[in-house]
């Protein structure tokens, strides 16, 4: 029924101006403004619509993840950009704040999550 529909992904946040820079200053992706929001544009023509809440709470899972050749690399980027890796007790991580997979276990080769200044997390994932 929607497999020809066009989708989006959307979320709110509390500071709109915070979240301009973030997104389009610090991960560098193509933001644009409209009296609704702002609209985030990702590689392969996907958006996502971030619009502003005087009733805002920080969801608690992930909401955004960013596919990498090299999740080193990307990490390295993001650190010199200012923006931190988010540690959690449930994965081990490494000083870099990557969670690494031997291949042991199931999901993606490594993964590190990191936030905006909404607090909505994020994540780099290397699938191979």
């Amino acid at each position: 029924m929607l497999q020809n529909t066009p989708a989006f992904s959307s979320f709110s946040a509390p500071d709109l101006v915070q979240m301009k820079d973030f997104y389009g200053t610090t991960l560098g992706l193509p933001v644009s403004e409209t009296p609704e929001g702002l609209h985030v544009a990702l590689h392969g023509g996907l958006q996502v619509f971030i619009y502003p809440s005087t009733t805002y709470h920080a969801p608690e899972h992930t909401v955004l993840n960013f596919i990498v050749e090299d999740i080193d690399a990307a990490v390295k980027e993001l650190n010199t950009a200012g923006v931190s890796m988010e540690q959690y007790p449930d994965f081990y991580t490494d000083k870099m704040g990557i969670c690494r997979n031997d291949g042991t276990h199931p999901g993606p080769k490594a993964i590190a999550w990191f936030k905006d200044p909404a607090e909505h997390i994020l994540s780099l994932i290397q699938e191979k």
